[in-house]
């Protein structure tokens, strides 16, 4: 079993085989059927209108521009989805408009179900890299695949476990530039095409992602050239973004962006619970962005594996290691688009499992996580108990799928118990290090 995770190619086959199987033959929420409505749209009538998509009526997730509707969600991803399903229909695969089920399945499949597939490889041999031992790190990916809210997020289509994929590689490219002999340039192409993707994929996180990764590399090289070669990947996406959404609507900013495109008879949005807006007063701002961490909807409640930072994480980074500057500057790309998202919404990202905004948060916490267990190996156990705990709740989670409508059921019940035993594993290890201390002071004394 060990020997498995030498193999991270062979792992990602087997995550997007667990996610095919977990895939829904349907939209679960408006989240997913906006997007749906688009690329069927394309591939059906060859336009980003969803005006006559059988998906239209399933979702509020849209935007009156210019007379027709569509999808609130970014372009781009839906136009890479439209050219990968219409060759499957010269192939035999029914068109959409005739058999929404199967369109929906393989959508949800090739977007959420390849990320999560290419998350799962990618930090694979992230921790090959890192130099985690073989038990060690197939029990980290363990942790990842199976007990978090990752897999929750692969039943339905949404470009989150989508950019969990992209965050997962750009951790490993990441790892490999500050450890290359000389400049990679395929490398740092590859991590610009990354990050021009993740751009598309969540116009939220996404600029963050870029201007942050565009600042590790430049103070990883310190050069031009370096700098150059990542901004040249990165330009033709952005540049994809903003003109396809000024194409169709005659503005730059993301469309979302705008009140005047929800104002329509039936729209639910308004300003009192559109996210781009500040609303929070000083209670009610610290009490939300502290629940987006810790409460019903808490990130970290709901991935019990990352509990263990805030033991392990000031006494890693403070410590020099391989990538450490690229994986600070990753978690400042999670702390800044947490606050932003706290200070600029007031719903956690709506009717969803955790906050569906920081699925791709994962990526650079498992990074740090695996700092963690390599730097302090006496931690596995603790480890090993937070993911043991984390697996049943992430069980519950997939069951609900992403889109649940109230608290996960029994959260604080496998939270708690998750806790308990926690400090039952630590207060065993402090145990056994006092004994060992005190036999260490005898042996001293009688000598």
């Amino acid at each position: 079993m060990r020997r498995l995770a030498d193999h991270p190619a062979a792992l990602a086959v087997l995550a997007l085989v667990v996610a095919a199987v977990g895939a829904r033959p349907y939209p679960g929420g408006w989240n997913d059927a906006s997007r749906l409505a688009t690329v069927e749209s394309l591939v059906d009538r060859g336009t980003l209108a969803i005006d006559d998509s059988v998906f239209l009526a399933r979702t509020q997730d849209k935007l009156l521009v210019r007379g027709h509707f569509y999808s609130d969600k970014p372009a781009v991803v839906s136009l890479l989805l439209a050219g990968a399903v219409k060759p499957l229909t010269w192939l035999g695969l029914p068109a959409p408009g005739e058999r929404p089920d199967v369109f929906a399945w393989v959508v949800t499949v090739l977007l959420s179900g390849v990320g999560y597939a290419a998350a799962v490889g990618c930090l694979a041999a992230l921790g090959r890299r890192i130099g985690l031992t073989p038990g060690v790190r197939l029990l980290w990916l363990a942790a990842f695949a199976l007990a978090t809210f990752a897999p929750t997020y692969t039943r339905h289509a949404n470009a989150h476990a989508a950019q969990l994929g992209v965050a997962a590689a750009m951790c490993l490219l990441m790892l490999r530039t500050a450890t290359a002999g000389d400049t990679p340039w395929g490398t740092l192409v590859g991590l610009g095409t990354l990050a021009g993707v993740g751009f598309n994929l969540d116009f939220g996180t996404g600029p963050p992602l870029v201007a942050l990764t565009l600042a590790a590399v430049a103070w990883r090289f310190r050069r031009v050239g370096p700098v150059a070669a990542f901004a040249l990947a990165v330009l033709p996406w952005v540049a994809a973004g903003v003109g396809v959404n000024y194409a169709v609507s005659g503005k730059p900013l993301p469309m979302n962006m705008y009140r005047e495109f929800f104002d329509f008879p039936g729209s639910p949005f308004t300003e009192a619970n559109l996210t781009g807006y500040s609303r929070h007063g000083p209670l009610s701002q610290a009490l939300y962005a502290g629940g987006m961490l810790v409460g019903k909807h808490g990130y970290w409640n709901h991935n019990l594996p990352l509990l263990l930072a805030a033991v392990g994480t000031w006494g890693v980074l403070r410590r020099a290691f391989p990538g450490r500057a690229e994986l600070v500057a990753l978690l400042g790309w999670c702390v800044g688009a947490w606050a932003a998202y706290a200070v600029l919404s007031n719903n956690m990202g709506g009717q969803c499992c955790s906050v569906r905004w920081f699925v791709p948060f994962l990526a650079p916490g498992f990074w740090l996580l695996a700092e963690i267990l390599k730097q302090r190996p006496q931690l596995v156990p603790d480890f090993a108990a937070l993911s043991g705990w984390g697996a049943v709740l992430a069980a519950v989670m997939w069951a609900n799928g992403p889109w649940i409508d109230r608290m996960v059921p029994g959260m604080w019940f496998i939270a708690g118990a998750a806790l308990l035993t926690w400090g039952a594993v630590a207060a065993r290890r402090w145990r056994r290090l006092a004994a060992v201390t005190e036999a260490t002071e005898v042996r001293r004394r009688a000598a």
